[in-house]
């Protein structure tokens, strides 16, 4: 493969900023107002949550990391040869060099996450590290219909790769519509190597999203600076703080801006007035059980094939075949 093309620049998405604006407007006027997760990261925000992998608290990261690498021939067999691997959501691409150095006569890969910058900087030291690998770096939002392009579909069959329990920031609803679009992406044959995280102890939940380096916080308060930059809102970044604890009845970590004081958050012409103590939901994170996530899985159009976990069962990671179309 020629080094050129593996340093193909990202694609960009056209009218970003402008999408960004009417999401936070939108979510504002809504009860309970919330701006969508994916506007966490930007590139200051994939940099925190990069520091938010490496920390002793968030056992996700390392617990997922472990799993591939202790399983990685057998992912690597699992998945077979000769295809085009498409990862949602790639950011540095961590846990991702295991399983390209475990895959036969890989046709290529591409790489899709909606921070470009960070996109780009990830696919220069990947295509160092494998400098025979076809790399096309695919800047957009995942949760949209993909199109994959054609230079990349070199391939027989293309395989998926969804990492770090992203699909927890779904509602069920999004997680399955999300699973369905996927199987347009990678047609017949494909498959989708899936991390998920798993129901446990609340106590460990809350730790993972509260730690005491305060990173997450950092992370989720970086949401307003961006808004502050990206969209000039007149908006206190000292009058929120962040707030996150686990709900046992929905099984998921909510994360929250939570207002210290009454003040007004102005976008435009738009003007917002927010009471103290009120909350603007950013994020969830539901925790599953391999149970429940296979049905919901095969109701998408996908069928489980392999489970790997750790030994305190915190996470997994699954194969899936594509079944081509919901049952």
């Amino acid at each position: 493969m020629s080094l050129s093309s593996a340093r193909s620049a990202p694609r960009q998405v056209p009218a970003a900023e402008t999408l960004f604006c009417r999401d936070v407007v939108h979510g504002l006027r809504c009860r309970p107002r919330h701006v969508p997760s994916k506007y966490l990261y930007d590139q200051r925000g994939s940099r925190l949550f990069d520091r938010i992998c490496e920390l002793d608290e968030y056992y996700l990261t390392r617990t997922e990391t472990q799993i591939m690498s202790d399983n990685a021939e057998q992912i690597g067999e699992q998945i077979g040869t000769g295809v085009t691997l498409v990862e949602y959501g790639s950011g540095s691409s961590v846990k991702t060099r295991v399983l390209l150095e475990h895959l036969s006569e890989l046709a290529g890969y591409v790489p899709v996450d909606i921070a470009c910058e960070h996109l780009a900087e990830t696919c220069g030291k990947l295509s160092r590290d494998f400098p025979a690998l076809k790399i096309v770096p695919l800047c957009a939002d995942f949760m949209r219909p993909l199109r994959i392009p054609e230079r990349a579909r070199l391939g027989l069959r293309t395989a998926l790769y969804f990492p770090g329990s992203t699909i927890g920031n779904l509602t069920a609803a999004e997680a399955t519509c999300l699973l369905r679009q996927m199987t347009e992406t990678c047609g017949a044959a494909g498959q989708l190597l899936i991390g998920i995280d798993l129901q446990k102890d609340a106590s460990t939940l809350e730790a993972a999203y509260n730690d005491a380096e305060g990173v997450s916080a950092d992370f989720t308060l970086n949401l307003l600076r961006r808004m502050r930059r990206e969209l000039d809102a007149d908006i206190e970044e000292d009058g929120f703080v962040h707030y996150a604890f686990y709900n046992d009845e929905e099984a998921r970590i909510e994360i929250f801006l939570r207002s210290l004081r009454g003040q007004r958050i102005r976008i435009g012409t738009q003007t917002f007035h927010v009471d103290a103590g009120e909350l603007i939901q950013t994020e969830y994170s539901h925790k599953y059980t391999i149970e429940g996530f296979t049905r919901m899985a095969r109701w998408a159009g996908w069928r489980l094939r392999y489970a790997w976990t750790d030994e305190q069962d915190y996470f997994a990671v699954l194969l899936l075949d594509c079944d081509g179309g919901a049952t």
